[in-house]
């Protein structure tokens, strides 16, 4: 009896691992692989299983999206779909094995898309879409390095709620940006809803380019300022969030300036609305909106506060997308701009007048410090100069009276004796 009981037990092993060597036994590849595009961007693979399979093979697929480990997946479906950008070459593999564990799979069978026709510099770049307010999408490009000057762009959209791509509309342009934007207003935020873009042109010029966008990237609309107020030393600031979102999915940011901007975060919270001395100019409900108080502030000095937002990390992914700020609104005392203009125009003025006296006081002070040294050469050309000057002032005089003199002589007349005696002779 013992015999005979190892005897079985030696044949239920064998035979145990009869049927593990039969399933793991390589299985041959797939057959029929063929591929097929839907909407914009979704890609459909089909295969059969293969023939002369083991009967106690129970078919699995091993699928990879190109060298993607992470695309990897395990099914019993002899087909996968996939939402890929088809801007470039996308390529699946497909292996059968026998268990979901298997070591022994059979040989991978490839089928790849078909890259987009034209010149590759001739797509546009830098396509991103933003899901605005939750209530609008905005897309924009740039222009390809080859793309004609006057190409005519056109964007199509799709998502699952469509039955047909769409063709956006409204076309804009930022600068070097170009965009365009379509209404997609949901009424549950989905951060698994993917929409499908693809931009072309008309005339088929460019190549197409295409761009997934999950409902993630969202950019509030800019809050508003409803209360603005001091309370005893404090400041209380009030503001309405922007439409469409849920009270916990916005954060927050108020700047404060008096001589220097101050950024304040404030997360949105009922309870910090409450506050003990509500002043009677604030609505009823207020204690249900979104507020700040700011402590330590000076009732005298003139404040000017807006606001932003941006989507909270609870409720869809942090890109850091804040919306614009609030329109401005102030409070306190605002100075008299006249005071400054005098005070501005009057320091200018006061240096320079301090800087010419200053140089005056300078100059005199020099004087009185170090006088003027005289020179010995002028005392000697004083003393014998003069003396030479007044010895020929005194030359010339004699000669001009002795010129004088002679000239004022009497004349004296002269008679010829002889002439006198022959006369009277």
């Amino acid at each position: 009896m013992e015999g005979l009981a190892i005897l079985c037990v030696l044949w239920a092993a064998a035979a145990l691992c009869a049927s593990e060597i039969a399933a793991e036994a390589q299985p041959p590849p797939v057959t029929n692989f063929s591929i097929s595009m839907e909407n914009l961007c979704t890609i459909h693979w089909q295969w059969s299983p293969p023939e002369g399979v083991n009967a106690t093979c129970e078919l699995w697929y091993d699928s990879q999206l190109g060298d993607d480990k992470d695309s990897r997946a395990i099914s019993l479906n002899n087909f996968r779909t996939e939402e890929v950008a088809l801007n470039e070459r996308i390529c699946l593999h497909v292996r059968t094995q026998c268990s979901v564990t298997s070591t022994n799979p059979s040989d991978a069978v490839e089928m790849c898309t078909v890259p987009p026709e034209g010149d590759p510099d001739s797509a546009v770049t830098r396509l991103q879409c933003i899901w605005y307010n939750l209530s609008q999408m905005n897309c924009t490009w740039l222009p390809g390095k080859t793309a004609p000057p006057d190409t005519n762009y056109t964007l199509y959209y799709w998502y699952s709620t469509l039955e047909k791509s769409l063709q956006c509309t409204n076309y804009y342009t930022e600068g070097q940006l170009i965009g365009c934007s379509f209404d997609l207003l949901k009424e549950k935020d989905s951060g698994s809803e993917k929409i499908q873009i693809m931009v072309k042109d008309a005339a088929g010029t460019i190549r197409p380019s295409y761009n997934i966008t999950f409902l993630n990237s969202v950019k509030p609309h800019h809050p508003v300022i409803t209360a603005l107020s001091f309370q005893n030393d404090s400041l209380y600031v009030e503001w309405e969030s922007p439409e469409n979102f849920e009270s916990n999915c916005l954060v927050y940011q108020v700047e404060v300036t008096d001589n220097k901007p101050e950024l304040y975060r404030a997360e949105e919270s009922k309870s910090k609305c409450h506050i003990s001395q509500m002043p009677q100019e604030l609505p009823e409900n207020s204690k249900d909106k979104n507020c700040l108080v700011i402590s330590d502030v000076d009732r005298d000095t003139f404040y000017t506060v807006r606001v932003r937002a941006k989507a909270s990390k609870y409720c869809f992914e942090d890109r850091d997308l804040w919306s614009a700020w609030s329109p401005e609104k102030s409070i306190g005392e605002k100075p008299d701009p006249t005071f400054y203009t005098i005070t501005l125009l009057s320091i200018p003025v006061a240096i320079c007048i301090s800087t010419l006296l200053l140089l005056l006081y300078l100059k005199r002070l020099k004087i009185i410090i170090f006088p003027p040294i005289p020179d010995p050469g002028k005392i000697f050309k004083e003393m014998f100069g003069d003396q030479n000057d007044d010895t020929l002032h005194w030359k010339k005089y004699d000669i001009y009276e002795k010129q004088m003199k002679e000239e004022t002589d009497s004349v004296v007349l002269v008679e010829n004796p002889k002439k006198t005696s022959q006369g009277r002779e």
